[in-house]
């Protein structure tokens, strides 16, 4: 009956995956226990060391193992420059581009109050800071063509204005993805000469 149990278990959590219905996750608990057992448990110690120790950085709250991540601590990057995107996965897309030099900000998330999720919940206290302190000349959002996405980016434009309002000195000019994101769309999915030709089409928002 344990046997049994555990082995639920496992079909259980693999289901958690994306994409991944019951019978998929049945096929790869029976391929790990028939053939792989090594390698299941390479896995599992892999699995649970990144779930102790991927945390995100503290500056642009994208996924790092340190306190601030390898492109926040990168000199030679634009600092002037800030793409704000919805999740760390959004990062990865566009550094694949090799279109962009900037920095990043990370939402974690869409404002989305049927859910709960407000501004607090997507970092905007901490993006008002992190403009406030005058080095971002210019803000790309980079959030999804979804309703929640262009709400999320709607009041990142607020954000901005009330900065440049509350300090004389600072002017930011905020831009939006233009050419090639399709209304819908998310950014992980999109090609990488799609995805570059947006960078490079942006527009005033």
């Amino acid at each position: 009956m344990s046997q049994v149990s555990l082995l639920n278990e496992l079909i259980d959590a693999l289901s958690c995956l994306p994409s991944v219905g019951r019978k998929t996750a049945q096929r790869m608990a029976y391929n790990l226990l028939d053939k792989k057992r090594e390698k299941g448990l390479v896995l599992a110690a892999t699995l649970e060391n990144a779930m102790r120790n991927i945390g995100n950085c503290s500056i642009c709250r994208n996924y790092t193992e340190q306190t601030v991540c390898h492109l926040c601590e990168n000199t030679k990057r634009d600092k002037n420059t800030l793409c704000i995107v919805h999740s760390p996965s959004d990062v990865l897309a566009i550094e694949s581009t090799a279109n962009f030099s900037g920095k990043y900000f990370v939402l974690l998330g869409q404002l989305s109050p049927l859910d709960g999720i407000g501004p607090e919940e997507i970092g905007m206290s901490l993006l008002s800071k992190r403009l406030a302190e005058g080095e971002i000349s210019e803000v790309i959002v980079a959030t999804s063509s979804t309703v929640e996405g262009e709400a999320t980016a709607h009041y990142i434009s607020q954000v901005a204005k009330q900065v440049e309002q509350n300090n004389v000195n600072i002017t930011i000019s905020v831009t939006r993805l233009a050419q090639g994101v399709p209304v819908g769309g998310e950014l992980e999915y999109l090609d990488q000469s799609t995805l570059a030709l947006s960078l490079a089409n942006r527009s005033e928002f």
